[in-house]
C-alpha cells in the first residue's frame, strides 16, 4: 500500500509539515462549502492507499467534527485500503462522564460515529481522557507531546524551578514533566464554578522564592491557569511564570488572562492552529515530527511504545 496524507481544513499547515517530514506530497483535497453551511469534500488518487487523514477538532468543534466524518467517508469511497484518522486535538474528550441524569457522553458519541463512518484507527495527542481507548470501537494510538515540550523548554527552566499541577487531574502529567526536567512537583487544588470560572483553594508543595512551571494538557479559557497563578503568587513564588500545555484552544478571555505580566512564556504545540499575532507571550512547538514518526511506524507495522502517553 502507498502512504497518503489527506489534510482537512482545520490545520493544513500541520498536515503539510507531517507530509514534508515523511517526504511525500499531501493528496488532492477540495472541501466545498454550500451557502447553507453544508460541506462536500472530494479526494482523488487514493485507490488501495494507506490513508492518514489529519484533522483536529478544535473550535469550531462541531464544524470540524462533521468535516472529519465526511472526509473519512470520501476517502473510503475513493478506494482507500485503510483510513486512519489523525486527530491531534480530540474535541468532546472532556465529556467522558455524566454529571447528572440526562446528560450526553459526548466522547462516546463522537468515537462511535467515527467508527461508523469507516475509520479503522485513530491517532490522538495527549487526549483529555485516558478512557478514550476503551470508549472507541477502533484501535486508538494515544501519543504524548510531553517529551517534545520538555525538550523545547530546555534551558529556559531556571534552576530551582518547581513544576506545578493546576488541579488534581494534572498530577500525573506534572510528575511526567518533573521527571523529564528533574524538578520537584507541587499541586493546586481547585473548584470549578462554571465553564469559565475556577477558584483555586490551596497548594501542596513549596514554591516560595522559586520559579514555577505550570503544566496542563490544554488551555481553553485560561481560568484554571489564572487561578493557579494566583495561588502560587500568594505562596511567594518568583514573579516570572512559565505555562506549558499540549493544546492551546485560547477561547476568550484566555488571551487577556494569559497576557498578564507575571507569565513570562506560554508554550503550546501546533495540534491546533495558533494566532499569528497572539496577545500573550506565546511560543509553539510542532508535533509534526512526532506524528510523522508515528504514521511512518504504523505504515511499516512497527511498534509505537516509546511515543505513547502514559496511562
Amino acid at each position: 500500500m502507498t502512504l497518503q496524507i489527506v489534510a482537512g481544513t482545520a490545520d493544513r499547515a500541520l498536515a503539510g509539515s507531517i507530509a514534508r517530514v515523511l517526504g511525500i506530497e499531501p493528496a488532492s483535497v477540495v472541501v466545498e462549502r454550500f451557502p447553507d453551511g453544508e460541506l462536500r469534500p472530494v479526494v482523488d488518487g487514493l485507490g488501495g492507499a494507506d490513508v492518514y487523514l489529519v484533522q483536529a477538532t478544535g473550535p469550531p468543534v462541531n464544524d470540524h467534527v462533521m468535516e472529519l466524518l465526511l472526509l473519512v467517508d470520501a476517502c473510503r469511497r475513493a478506494g482507500a485500503a485503510r483510513v486512519t484518522a489523525v486527530v491531534p486535538y480530540f474535541g468532546y474528550a472532556r465529556q467522558d462522564r455524566r454529571g447528572r441524569a440526562g446528560q450526553a457522553i459526548g466522547v462516546h458519541v463522537v468515537a462511535g460515529v467515527l467508527a461508523s463512518a469507516g475509520t479503522q484507527r485513530l491517532i490522538v495527542v495527549d487526549p483529555h481522557t485516558a478512557a478514550l481507548e476503551a470508549i472507541c470501537a477502533v484501535a486508538v494510538e494515544m501519543l504524548t507531546a510531553v517529551p517534545s515540550l520538555a525538550q523545547a523548554l530546555g534551558e529556559q527552566v531556571p534552576d530551582g524551578a518547581v513544576v506545578v499541577a493546576p488541579d488534581l487531574g494534572a498530577v500525573k502529567l506534572a510528575e511526567h514533566y518533573g521527571a523529564l526536567l528533574s524538578r520537584p512537583v507541587a499541586v493546586v487544588r481547585k473548584t470549578r464554578l462554571s465553564g469559565t470560572r475556577v477558584v483555586a483553594e490551596e497548594l501542596v508543595g513549596d514554591v516560595r522564592d522559586r520559579p514555577v512551571v505550570i503544566v496542563d494538557d490544554m488551555i481553553s479559557t485560561g481560568g484554571t491557569i489564572e487561578a493557579a497563578v494566583e495561588v502560587v503568587a500568594g505562596h511567594g513564588a518568583a514573579p516570572e511564570i512559565i505555562v506549558v500545555a499540549t493544546h492551546g484552544l485560547f477561547v476568550e478571555p484566555a488571551a487577556e488572562r494569559l497576557g498578564r505580566a507575571t507569565i513570562r512564556q506560554v508554550l503550546v504545540t501546533d495540534t491546533l492552529a495558533q494566532p499569528v499575532a497572539p496577545a500573550m507571550p506565546l511560543s509553539v512547538c510542532s508535533v509534526a515530527p512526532l506524528l510523522a514518526d508515528a504514521i511512518g511506524r504504523l505504515h511499516r507495522e512497527e511498534p509505537l511504545d516509546d511515543l505513547l502517553a502514559r496511562a
